[in-house]
C-alpha cells in the first residue's frame, strides 16, 4: 500500500546505475562507472578540518532551520560578489543539499495543476520534484547545441515557473546572456517565477557564467539555487542553499522545519571554511575537468560519434542515434565494454537519441573507456 502521489514518482536512473555499477566492481568485474554524477576528487583538506574541529568543539547539536548565521554570511557575501546578487544574510537559507532546495522550493510555487517548463533535456530530479507537488511539467525544445528554442510557445495560462539549470546537467550547456534575457522577457511577461539551479556554476569552461537573477527586473521572481557538492566535491556532505523572495523563502523554511529541521551543523562550519578559505582546489579541478573534457570528446569524435563540446558541468551528452540510440547505447555499453553511463531518455523525450557519459575519473580510466567503446563498435 502506497499513496498514488509516491507511486507516481520513478526511482533516479542515475542512482539506479551507479548501485548496478558498484555491484558489478563487488563481483569482481572491472566496470568503469561513468555514470554517477559526481567529482572524483577527495573534498580539500582545509575543509575537512573545519568540520572536524566543529564535532571536536561540540557543534553536534540543532542549529536554526534557516541555517548557522555564520555560513548565511558568508553565501550572501558570495552571492553579492560574484553573481552580483543584492542579498543579505537574511535572504539566504541552507539546505541539507541542493536537492532539497530544488524540492522545497518547487513545492512552496507550485499547486495542483499548475505548470513548469523544463528546458530540453533536464536533470532526472526535476520532473519528480514537480510531480510531487501536483504539478506537470512541459517540456521545452532546445537545437542541437541544447539551446532553447522557441520557449515562448510553451507558456500557457497554467504556467507558473520555468525551471532552468546552467551550466546543465547532463548536456553541459551554457546560457549567455541573450539567451538569459529571452528567458527573462518571457517571466516579466507571464509574470512567471524562475528557478536557477546554478550548482555547476563554478565548472565552466572559456565561458561566463550569469545568474538570471541578476537581470533587471528578475530579483523579486527568481530564486537561485547552488551548493557546495560539485565545485568541491563534497557530494556526501549534503550542503546546499537558495536565495530569492522573502515570502518564498518563508515558505521553503517551514516546509524544511517540518521534515529534515536543518543541515547537519558542523557540516555547515566546513561550508563556511569552502567560501572563506583558499580556492586552490576549485581552479584546479576545474583545469584537470578541462583536459578530461577534451580527451573524452576527441576520442568519441574520432570513432564518429557526434559529440558536442560541453561549456560546463563534467559531462558529454554524445547522439547515439545511429547506434539504436540512448536505451540500446546505454545497455550495450554496460553488457559489451563495462562502462556505466545514463541513457538520455532519463532526462526527457529528447533525450532519447542520446547518452549521458559523466567524465569524473581519472584520464587513465577515460582513456580505457575509449579503448573498450571502439572494440565495442568494432
Amino acid at each position: 500500500m502506497v499513496s498514488e502521489r509516491i507511486a507516481n514518482i520513478h526511482e533516479s536512473t542515475t542512482l539506479k546505475i551507479s548501485a548496478m555499477a558498484k555491484k558489478l566492481n563487488k563481483s569482481g568485474l572491472d566496470v568503469i562507472d561513468l555514470g554517477v554524477g559526481e567529482p572524483d576528487f577527495a573534498t580539500p583538506q582545509n575543509i575537512c578540518e573545519a568540520g572536524c574541529n566543529s564535532i571536536r568543539n561540540g557543534e553536534t547539536h540543532y542549529a536554526p532551520t534557516s541555517g548557522i548565521a555564520e555560513l548565511r554570511q558568508a553565501i550572501a557575501e558570495k552571492l553579492c560578489d560574484e553573481n552580483k546578487l543584492a542579498v543579505t544574510a537574511d535572504d539566504v537559507v541552507v539546505t541539507p543539499g541542493a536537492k532539497m532546495a530544488v524540492f522545497a522550493t518547487v513545492q512552496a510555487l507550485m499547486q495542483e495543476g499548475d505548470e513548469c517548463v523544463l528546458i530540453g533535456p533536464s536533470w532526472v530530479s526535476y520532473e519528480p520534484c514537480v510531480a510531487f507537488s501536483g504539478g506537470h511539467v512541459v517540456w521545452g525544445q532546445v537545437d542541437e547545441d541544447f539551446m532553447p528554442v522557441d520557449l515562448a510557445e510553451t507558456i500557457t495560462r497554467k504556467t507558473k515557473l520555468i525551471l532552468m539549470n546552467s551550466p546543465c546537467n547532463p548536456t553541459g550547456a551554457v546560457f549567455d546572456r541573450k539567451i538569459l534575457k529571452e528567458i527573462s522577457d518571457l517571466a516579466v511577461d507571464h509574470d512567471l517565477f524562475v528557478v536557477s539551479d546554478e550548482i555547476y556554476e563554478k565548472i565552466i569552461y572559456d565561458r561566463e557564467h550569469i545568474s538570471i537573477g541578476s537581470l533587471p527586473g528578475m530579483e523579486d521572481r527568481t530564486v537561485t539555487i547552488n551548493g557546495f557538492s560539485k565545485c568541491y566535491a563534497m557530494t556526501g556532505w549534503r550542503l546546499g542553499y537558495l536565495t530569492g523572495p522573502k515570502e518564498t523563502l518563508k515558505w521553503v523554511t517551514r516546509l524544511l522545519s517540518h521534515s529534515v529541521s536543518q543541515a547537519t551543523t558542523f557540516v555547515q562550519r566546513a561550508g563556511v571554511e569552502a567560501l572563506r578559505g583558499p580556492q586552490d582546489a576549485v581552479k584546479a579541478m576545474r583545469a584537470e575537468f578541462c583536459d578530461r573534457r577534451d580527451l573524452f570528446v576527441y576520442g568519441l569524435q574520432r570513432m564518429g560519434i557526434i559529440c558536442n563540446l560541453p561549456g560546463g558541468a563534467f559531462y558529454v551528452f554524445p547522439n547515439v542515434s545511429k547506434f539504436g540510440g540512448g536505451d540500446v547505447f546505454a545497455d550495450k555499453l554496460l553488457k559489451d565494454a563495462l562502462i556505466a553511463a545514463t541513457p538520455g531518455s532519463a532526462f526527457g523525450p529528447g533525450g532519447a537519441d542520446y547518452v549521458r557519459i559523466s567524465y569524473a575519473a581519472s584520464q587513465e580510466r577515460l582513456k580505457e573507456a575509449l579503448v573498450r567503446i571502439e572494440k565495442m563498435l568494432k
